[in-house]
């Protein structure tokens, strides 16, 4: 029988995950306190703009971390560390200037996690790599508003040091860095898309694609350690896929979709349920497994193309953006809660 297990290297990249959105958190703190502090309406109106992207990143984390499928708590070893950069921005002890430098130091942080989540992805699997692709638009524009950061602290470092202004070409610097950003992600989907934007025909659609990806993977692998780690994470992918749509989505375009068409989606998720338990039962040893797994990939086929033809466009016909956006936002949430007692 196949374990459900979840593999050491995942588990390692999901915690890495929630220590980086721990990280988002304490930094739209920080800057909520700055815009409160900093009388300068001109630097405060630059870190409002670093907040609006914050928060619409922190959304985008949660976005990654649900279409990765691993829930984790964090390590304790960030926990006790942004425990101690929170006391240090709470300090009267330091200048707004020293908090902004270590501000930029939480940035720079945010930005190397980042990149390192990516290069680990690149060994564990293509499926990682599919899961995690929003995060690159976090990684970008978090290296850019390091480079806007750095403007902000010469003017106030100049300022606590002189009690007069910097030279203002910094704030050309500052602008560069803006349009060397906007240029090298101006296409990325993302950028335009928080937690809420994102409608559920991209939510769902992204979930095909990772299992997509899972099974290619599956098919021409002839290791049983690691078929196990591929199915392992196909079966608690579509656990949470599937009871999320019957919990969420289903209930909600059955009055507009129709009964018959609704009732063929809950009937092919049966059957395809049905036959990862026997995927499970059998084992990546066994004879049988690659034709089940042949069986899935058909199954999946057949149900996606349903879902992303009729079933898509009598959402588009029928729901407004606000519902569509609405519907993706509480499919997450109930996936991340499936995940969570998965886990």
């Amino acid at each position: 029988m196949t374990a459900i297990l979840t593999d050491e290297k995942r588990a390692a990249l999901a915690e890495k995950l929630a220590d980086i959105k721990a990280g988002q958190e304490l930094i739209i703190a920080n800057e909520e306190q700055f815009i409160s502090e900093i009388e300068d309406k001109e630097i405060s109106d630059r870190i409002r703009k670093m907040l609006e992207d914050d928060k619409k990143n922190l959304g985008v984390l949660e976005t990654v971390i649900i279409q990765y499928g691993i829930q984790s708590q964090g390590s304790d070893t960030a926990k006790e560390l942004l425990q101690q950069a929170k006391k240090m921005q709470s300090s009267s002890a330091l200048s707004i200037y020293q908090k902004v430098f270590q501000h930029e130091l939480l940035k720079h942080e945010q930005v190397v996690s980042g990149l390192v989540v990516h290069k680990a992805a690149q060994i564990i699997g293509a499926d990682v790599e599919a899961a995690i692709t929003p995060l690159n638009t976090v990684n970008f524009e978090n290296r850019a508003h390091q480079e806007q950061l750095k403007g902000i602290l010469e003017v106030l470092g100049t300022r606590e040091l002189t009690g007069q202004d910097a030279d203002q070409g910094v704030w050309a610097r500052v602008q560069d860095a803006v349009a060397a950003f906007s240029g090298v992600v101006g296409s990325v989907v993302t950028q335009n898309s928080d937690k809420s934007d994102m409608n559920v025909q991209d939510v769902i659609r992204m979930d095909h694609q990772k299992v997509n990806i899972l099974i290619m993977e599956m098919e021409k692998c002839e290791d049983p350690t690691k078929l196990q780690e591929y199915f392992g994470q196909l079966y608690a992918d579509l656990s949470a896929h599937s009871e999320a749509e019957e919990q969420i989505v289903y209930p909600h375009v059955r009055p507009f979709y129709g009964n018959e068409p609704t009732d063929e989606l809950y009937h092919e998720q049966a059957e395809l349920k049905g036959l990862l338990e026997q995927m499970k039962s059998a084992g990546p040893s066994s004879s049988e497994f690659k034709s089940l797994l042949k069986q899935v990939k058909d199954a999946v086929m057949d149900h996606t193309r349903q879902e992303e033809s009729t079933m898509f466009a009598a959402i588009r016909n029928n729901c407004s953006t606000e519902q569509q956006e609405l519907l993706a936002t509480q499919f997450k949430e109930a996936k991340k809660q499936l995940q969570e007692k998965m886990s």
